[in-house]
C-alpha cells in the first residue's frame, strides 16, 4: 500500500483533560471551560475546530467550540455520552428549543428569540425572529465556517423571507476575511429600513441592520405587558426609554400620559414613529405622547416639579466588568431613591436592572434600601427574571431582573 505523505495527513482530533474542579463544573452543566482549567491536551487548536474533553478516567465527558485566541476557550455543545455533531445534531437541537418556545409566538405576537445562545445549546449564537425576518447574532468565530450549514437549517425549518447577519465586535475582522460584515443580508431581499413586527397586537419597529442587541429588546416583552396592565388612569415616566415599549403597553392600556425620557434623539424619534404606528388604537390615540431628550440619571436626581403614578427605570448595563459592581450597585440605588421621589402617593415603579455583574439579590438590596430610606410606606408587588424564550441556565448569562414597589 502506498503511503500516505505525512503533510496531507489527518491531524488527531483535539483532545483535552482539565483540572478536576473544571471537571465536575463541566459535569454539572456549565457551558465554559476557561483555559487555565485544562490540564492536558494532544495538540494546538485551531478557532472553531471541535474539543473532546475526557474526563480522569479517559472516558468522553464533552465536545465543545475550541477557541486559541479566547481565556473562554472551549464553548460546550455537549455533555453526557458521546455524539456526532453533524447537520442532524443541529436540527434536532433547533427542535428541541423551538418546543421550548410554544405558545410564545401567535397572531398577536411575531417578535421573540429562537436560540438563545448556550441556554439552548448553541454557544455564542443568538437567533431572533421579527415576522417574517431572522436576525442571527454570532459572538464565537466558530460559528463563521459553519454559517452555511445553520443558514440552510434555518431556512429550510423557519422558512423566513430573509436573515440578516448581526456580529460581535471581536468578529468583524474575521468575518471580513470570509466576505461577511455587519448587516449582511444571507438571504432574501435586500432590506433599507427598520422591519415591524408585532407584540401582543402592537406595532413595533426593529433596526436589525444596525440597532442594538439584534433591533429590539425582546427580553423585556414581560415586563412590558405588566406594565400595559399597570397604567390605566396613570401619568407614566418611561427613564431611558429607548423605541418606547413601555410607553406603548402602558398608552394601549390606558395611561393618561406618558413621557419619554432618553439622551438619544434617534430612541426618541424610533419612539414617536413606533407611537404612529399604533394610533388606530383607541388608548394609544387618547394617550398625551411627551418626549425628553436629557441624560436620564441627571435630569431625575434634578427635577422638582414634575410627578407621576407610574416610572419606569430601565437603564443600560451599569457594570460591563466585575471592578464596576460596586459603583453600579450604588447608581442603581441613587438612582431609583430619586425616582421615588418623583412618585405619587399610590405610585408604582419597576426598577429594571441588565447589568451581568450585579446579581439579582444585590439588585433588588439596592432598591428597597431606597425605598426604606424614603421614608415613606411601601409594598413589594412582585420580582422578575428572563422570559421563557431568554432563559438562562447558568450564572454567568442571568442578567435581567425587575422589582415593582408600590407607594403611599
Amino acid at each position: 500500500m502506498e503511503s500516505t505523505p505525512e503533510s496531507s495527513k489527518p491531524r488527531p482530533r483535539l483532545k483535552l483533560t482539565l483540572r478536576p474542579t473544571a471537571e465536575s463544573v463541566v459535569r454539572g452543566g456549565h457551558p465554559w471551560v476557561y483555559s487555565d482549567s485544562i490540564r492536558n491536551q494532544n495538540r494546538e487548536g485551531e478557532a472553531g475546530e471541535l474539543a473532546v474533553i475526557y474526563d480522569r478516567r479517559d472516558k468522553f465527558l464533552a465536545v465543545g467550540f475550541y477557541d486559541p485566541d479566547s481565556p473562554l476557550r472551549v464553548r460546550i455543545l455537549h455533555v453526557g455520552k458521546p455524539a456526532v455533531i453533524d447537520e442532524t445534531w443541529w436540527r434536532a437541537s433547533l427542535e428541541a428549543a423551538l418546543m421550548r418556545r410554544n405558545g410564545i409566538a401567535g397572531a398577536r405576537t411575531n417578535g421573540l428569540r429562537l436560540l438563545n445562545g448556550e441556554s439552548d445549546g448553541w454557544p455564542g449564537l443568538v437567533l431572533d425572529r421579527y415576522d417574517t425576518t431572522l436576525v442571527v447574532k454570532l459572538y464565537s468565530p466558530a460559528w463563521i465556517e459553519r454559517l452555511d450549514l445553520v443558514k440552510g437549517i434555518f431556512i429550510e425549518r423557519l422558512g423566513p423571507e430573509r436573515i440578516v447577519l448581526r456580529l460581535s465586535r471581536n468578529l468583524e475582522e474575521k468575518a471580513r476575511e470570509s466576505g461577511l460584515a455587519e448587516g449582511t443580508v444571507l438571504h432574501g431581499p435586500p432590506l433599507e429600513g427598520p422591519v415591524v413586527f408585532l407584540e401582543d397586537g402592537l406595532r413595533f419597529e426593529a433596526d436589525v441592520l444596525k440597532g442594538q442587541k439584534t433591533g429590539f429588546f425582546l427580553d423585556q416583552r414581560d415586563n412590558r405587558r405588566r406594565i400595559g396592565r399597570l397604567a390605566e388612569g396613570r401619568e407614566v415616566l418611561n427613564a431611558f426609554s429607548f423605541s418606547g415599549g413601555f410607553s406603548l403597553h402602558a398608552a394601549r392600556g390606558g395611561a393618561v400620559s406618558v413621557t419619554d425620557l432618553d439622551l438619544s434623539s434617534h430612541a426618541l424619534e424610533s419612539a414617536r414613529r413606533n407611537f404612529a404606528l399604533n394610533l388606530d388604537d383607541p388608548g394609544v390615540a387618547a394617550c398625551r405622547h411627551l418626549s425628553v431628550q436629557d441624560d436620564a440619571f441627571a435630569w431625575i436626581d434634578h427635577k422638582q416639579d414634575v410627578s407621576y403614578d407610574l416610572i419606569i427605570t430601565d437603564p443600560p448595563s451599569l457594570a460591563k466588568r466585575e471592578v464596576e459592581r460596586a459603583r453600579a450597585i450604588q447608581a442603581y440605588g441613587r438612582l431609583n431613591a430619586n425616582a421615588i421621589r418623583l412618585l405619587r402617593r399610590g405610585g408604582i415603579l419597576l426598577a429594571a436592572s441588565c447589568s451581568a455583574h450585579v446579581s439579582a439579590e444585590e439588585f433588588f438590596s439596592s432598591v428597597l434600601q431606597a425605598a426604606r430610606q424614603s421614608g415613606r410606606r411601601f409594598e413589594e408587588i412582585e420580582t422578575t427574571r428572563h422570559a421563557p424564550d431568554h432563559e438562562a441556565t447558568f450564572p454567568e448569562a442571568s442578567y435581567l431582573k425587575g422589582i415593582y414597589l408600590r407607594f403611599d
